[in-house]
């Protein structure tokens, strides 16, 4: 139950300007739907901060919808222009170092709401897929959980097994009490 959903804003106004035809307001219905359906579902997300004509109220909504919407995982840009992109002729082009501004305090909240929905696992058991495990002899390993994505998202850092007859073997899941986090990763107790 992991889902990536590019909302990229949730200003109308700004998603007018982005040509997208989504609104914030739906967005928000359509994630608590999804939750009511599955409770344990990930929602990972990708966002643009400083898009032409962005003012700080529109931003500011941006930062409240992520609060509000709980996205588990979330990346953002600040604008850039392409060549050839019809944004380039948009009236209202900030500053880079205002649209880098604006990136760095999503991101500020965007850790913030992981870091949340991270706590909240503690004392779940879940299955881990094991991607490495020590040498002969050493305890641990590491690996992931369906909310997950290799080389995107964070690790499950593995103790050593309670049972001393318990290996962690790569490409083998095993089932983990999650016992705590570690910045964007959590730790899990093998059981």
């Amino acid at each position: 139950p992991y889902l990536d959903v590019p909302f990229q804003h949730s200003h109308p106004d700004v998603l007018k300007r982005m040509k997208r035809p989504a609104s914030g307001e739906k967005n928000l219905e359509r994630l608590a739907r999804w939750r009511e359906a599955c409770p344990q579902i990930v929602v990972r997300s990708t966002f643009i901060a400083g898009f032409p004509g962005e003012t700080e109220g529109e931003f500011e909504h941006l930062l409240d919808f992520m609060r509000e919407a709980r996205i588990d995982r979330a990346g953002c840009f600040a604008y850039s222009p392409v060549a050839g992109a019809s944004a380039n002729e948009l009236p209202g082009a900030l500053p880079r170092d205002v649209r880098e501004a604006r990136r760095a305090r999503f991101m500020a909240v965007a850790e913030q709401v992981s870091a949340a929905k991270l706590a909240e696992r503690v004392g779940a058991d879940m299955q881990v897929l094991v991607d490495s495990a020590p040498a002969l002899g050493k305890k641990g390993g590491v690996g992931r959980s369906y909310a997950d994505a290799p080389e995107i998202d964070g690790v499950v850092h593995l103790l050593a097994p309670l049972k001393a007859s318990k290996t962690l073997k790569v490409g083998e899941f095993t089932r983990a009490r999650i016992v705590g986090t570690q910045g964007h990763d959590l730790v899990g107790q093998p059981v």
